[in-house]
């Protein structure tokens, strides 16, 4: 692996993990030695990262690791919604019935999973597994690229928030939904049950953060 790919690689697992907060200054010199790599691939990696919103020049301050604000994930869930309701349609329509019978099974259960950290991950897990299913049914390689660099965003609003048990249960029945729509066949109906899935989710961050202009504090 390149070392610019390897800084990148880094960074862009702190970032999303939360180990690098927003507000977090990315100095070349301390994180060339951090990582082990020379000052050129790190600019190289910190310009990968600035291309996904994850970094941010600021004048005086060098480049920062950006701010996750209320008002920056009712942006992205715009975007959210019109991709997944989309990606979810056309799931319905062309999907191999077997692969959502399988997680129609897992989901139905999912919310057992959801006592320890170790099911939490695992719970984490399925929600992936869906999603690649999705975008594999989709069929739509455009679709797919732009969703993937939502999804980046949206796993950083997952990390850096707390855990909200009910609303988690509440997430893996309207999964469950949206799977047992995909099974079906019924393309509206999938479309409506991801809509229901993501509104709910929205509205939970604004009621628990208000109008802070910090990180969400729950799941998505």
């Amino acid at each position: 692996m390149r070392a610019s790919d390897r800084a990148y690689t880094a960074l862009r697992e702190e970032i999303l993990d939360g180990d690098l907060p927003a507000g977090t200054v990315l100095a070349e010199v301390e994180q060339s030695v951090r990582l082990g790599v020379s000052r050129t691939p790190l600019r190289e990696a910190l310009t990968r990262l600035a291309s996904e919103s994850l970094v941010s020049g600021h004048s005086g301050r060098g480049v920062v690791v950006t701010d996750v604000s209320i008002e920056r994930v009712k942006e992205l869930f715009e975007v959210r919604e019109a991709l997944e309701e989309q990606a979810a349609r056309l799931a319905a329509r062309r999907r191999d019935r077997s692969v959502f019978e399988r997680l129609q099974r897992e989901f139905r259960t999912a919310h057992e999973l959801l006592g320890t950290d170790e099911g939490l991950r695992e719970y984490y897990g399925l929600v992936a597994q869906l999603d690649a299913a999705i975008d594999d049914a989709s069929g739509n390689a455009f679709l797919v690229s732009t969703l993937a660099g939502v999804r980046t965003h949206i796993a950083r609003i997952r990390r850096l928030s707390h855990d909200n048990p009910e609303r988690l249960r509440e997430a893996a029945r309207e999964h469950l939904a949206i799977i047992d729509a995909i099974v079906d066949g019924e393309e509206a109906l999938a479309a409506h049950a991801t809509q229901l899935h993501l509104y709910r989710s929205l509205k939970n961050i604004t009621n628990e953060n208000g109008s802070h202009e910090t990180a969400p504090r729950t799941r998505l």
